[in-house]
């Protein structure tokens, strides 16, 4: 057993902070919960593995602590030099806590690990801390354990102990899930571990990790992985703490298809509701559920914010003066936790640049700029002024954030009517269209924010001016209007035909890597599918990729209709008059170069056929649009010297701009660039995920005199009406 005690502050600091601790214990276990603390680590890479601090008032919204850097020193609390999975614990008399973590340091043990930490604090500041190597500590018993995971700690009513739970691999053996009480200190076992629960043999699971304990009614509620037999989380009941536990079901608890991990169950203040939320961990995300009985649980993921991205944590509640606290010691005017309220934001985009010390807030259209109240609220110890309206069509208002202990500091605010993105919410992969039948514009995208791009249905956006954009629901469900594909809904085009006099609308769609199309009379449906892909097949000649992102193009000069689709090849073909089956004679594998990736648009002007394509991948800040020109639709692809369409503005912090549309103003020489990028402001930040939550912008697309394209800036404020 290796023993650490460390503090944070200087002793002068800590003694005045122990003082005031020491004025209000009396009451504390008593004082109301009205916040949460949130501790949890962020990767497996160096530096990530250690514990970070998160605050929330409502246990929906939460606010990472200490600019998002660890609250403790991994180095010192740890004999690896990495700490996974904190778990946090209040204690019995309410004003001393517990955290248990995994010690291991990925980068170079891979998953072999050997101990964990047990820390103890009286003002979740300072802590001692104390590591237990197993096989050391206890090697007749456990000597060959080669991991030791994610404990966590409960109070055990019956004996007055704290018990602490923790799976391990010993040998040949599947993990399995063992407890033992912890000493008075808290720094030490009081005997080796036994095994807690048995997964039933009807179960076909035998490796079990991850436990996670509530108490009700006077039952404990196991939440734990199956790793293996039917893998999530799943849910065993028993009458006493520390044997007895019955496996409710084979079914997973957890609302995923994907691997998940790290369950934390706590319940919400003042309410009979449970939050249970786990690691996505090979999706990049964290999932939140909600349930009164702890048995059926319902996504919440929508009401959820964070501004980090978690691995494998606990909450906690706690009160105002703990909350004060740790606002006190972690708040920072980099990230000065306060949040804009007003119903007139597009919240999703609301920037706030710690550093620079500005904030950005995009209002709504039609938003009187003259007189507006961002409603700023803000976390105990941090206040902001002034308060209410203020005139910010003059520039920047100067607005003072003060921390007690710390200052203040002044931020410049700007208020302003950002145009892009056009659609509020996660969309991609616009398809823009002018329907002559009804005089409107019409934005076709992928619904986006689906972790792995899992999005199963489509809808459309109708429009007057391209600026305001009015959504017309759902136009097509996979699961409900498609017979053989019910996944993956990427990608759509649209294209507006008359037939024997009568305007129709045909719409290619992606789905399960296949081209569908769906035909319509008006714009906004309903649309019916043809029964069967028009595409399901990989062209000769092309290597690799994938059969979506479809694009539909009439050529002006003889009426004839083309399609054209390909994820690292491009392929073209004419369609037939039926717009719903290909001339296979005449398909061409077109691919320009090896910057193609997917995203075709095609668009005629002067006498040209603009090929445009997206380079890199949607995941990627450098995600952009490349173009060239050819003299027919199925014709050679010429590219310019200077061929890029739009790219990232780093300065406007405007990354991943790609797979675009373009639409002409009838009648006129204006057209305007559709396309997505990543979430404004935080999706850089994002990872991986980044490239499935995206949104859609316009801008003015511009041609110089020899007709080649100028490249578009993309910008914040996009086009006015």
């Amino acid at each position: 057993m290796i023993k650490n005690t460390f503090k944070s502050k200087s002793l002068i600091l800590l003694v005045l902070i122990v003082s005031v601790f020491t004025a209000c214990s009396g009451t504390q276990k008593d004082e109301k919960y009205t916040a949460y603390l949130f501790t949890y680590f962020t990767g497996n890479a160096t530096g990530e593995e250690a514990i970070r601090y998160a605050v929330s008032t409502d246990g929906y919204n939460y606010k990472a602590l200490n600019n998002n850097e660890p609250v403790l020193d991994n180095t010192k609390i740890s004999t690896t030099g990495g700490v996974r999975d904190p778990h946090i614990l209040r204690g019995a008399d309410g004003k001393t806590f517990y955290m248990v973590a995994t010690d291991l340091f990925v980068p170079e043990m891979g998953w072999s690990n050997y101990a964990m930490i047990l820390m103890k604090s009286d003002d979740l500041i300072n802590w001692t801390s104390s590591v237990i190597n197993i096989p050391e500590t206890y090697p007749d018993e456990f000597g060959d354990v080669y991991r030791v995971w994610a404990p966590q700690t409960i109070y055990d009513d019956a004996t007055g102990k704290y018990m602490v739970y923790f799976s391990m691999k010993q040998g040949d053996h599947p993990d399995k899930i063992y407890y033992a009480y912890a000493n008075e200190d808290f720094t030490a076992l009081e005997a080796a571990p036994k095994q807690l629960y048995f997964p039933p043999a009807s179960s076909n699971n035998r490796a079990c990790i991850d436990g996670d304990i509530i108490k009700k009614d006077g039952k404990f509620y196991l939440f734990h992985k199956a790793e293996d037999g039917k893998p999530g989380i799943k849910l065993a009941i028993s009458d006493k703490l520390t044997e007895g536990y019955e496996l409710v079901s084979n079914e997973r608890v957890d609302a995923e298809t994907h691997p998940v991990e790290g369950s934390g169950i706590f319940q919400l203040n003042d309410s009979g509701e449970y939050i249970l939320m786990y690691d996505l961990y090979t999706q990049g995300g964290y999932q939140f559920t909600k349930s009164k009985d702890l048995n059926n649980f319902t996504v919440i993921d929508e009401s959820i914010s964070m501004n980090f991205h978690p691995r494998h944590g606990t909450v906690m509640p706690i009160t105002d003066t703990e909350l004060k606290r740790l606002m006190e010691n972690y708040a920072s005017f980099e990230d000065p936790l306060i949040e804009a309220n007003s119903d007139d934001l597009k919240k999703l985009n609301v920037a706030i640049y710690g550093k620079e010390h500005k904030m950005r807030l995009p209002v709504k259209i039609g938003t009187d700029l003259t007189s507006f109240d961002p409603e700023f609220s803000t976390f105990k110890g941090v206040m902001v002024s002034p308060k209410g309206p203020q005139d910010f069509t003059k520039g920047a208002i100067d607005y003072t954030i003060s921390i007690e202990g710390k200052g203040d500091q002044v931020y410049k605010v700007i208020a302003n009517e950002d145009h892009n993105p056009v659609l509020e919410g996660y969309y991609a992969d616009p398809d823009v269209l002018y329907a002559e039948k009804t005089g409107k514009y019409y934005i076709y995208p992928t619904s986006d924010g689906f972790h792995g791009w899992s999005g199963y249905y489509f809808k459309t956006f109708s429009s007057d001016d391209l600026v305001s954009w009015k959504d017309e629901g759902v136009i097509l469900d996979l699961k409900k209007d498609v017979s053989w594909a019910d996944r993956n809904a990427w990608a759509p085009c649209i294209i507006e035909k008359k037939v024997d006099g009568v305007y129709k609308y045909f719409y290619y769609f992606t789905a399960a890597q296949k081209i569908g199309v769906a035909v319509a009379d008006d714009p906004t449906g309903p649309f019916v599918d043809s029964g069967k892909p028009v595409i399901d097949f990989k062209p000769k000649g092309s290597k690799g990729g994938q059969e979506i992102d479809p694009d539909v193009f009439m050529d002006p000069k003889t009426g004839k209709t083309y399609l054209y689709w390909g994820n690292g090849y491009l392929a073209g073909v004419e369609l037939n008059d039926d717009m719903v089956s290909i001339k296979k004679n005449t398909l061409k594998i077109m691919t320009p170069d090896n910057t193609f990736r997917e995203g075709t648009y095609v668009i005629y002007r002067d006498g040209k056929y603009y090929f445009m394509w997206s380079e890199d991948d949607t995941r990627s800040p450098n995600y952009k649009v490349r173009y060239a020109i050819a003299d027919k639709p199925l014709g050679t692809l010429v590219k310019p010297d200077d061929n890029i369409v739009i790219q990232k503005n780093e300065t406007a912090h405007i990354f991943a701009t790609g797979h675009n549309s373009v639409i002409q103003k009838p009648g006129t020489d204006e057209w305007f660039l559709v396309y997505h990028r990543f979430t404004y402001p935080k999706g850089v930040e994002m990872g991986g995920r980044a490239g499935f939550h995206r949104e859609v912008c316009i801008d003015t697309l511009k041609f110089d005199e020899n007709g080649h394209i100028i490249e578009v800036i993309p910008t914040l404020e996009g086009i006015k009406k």
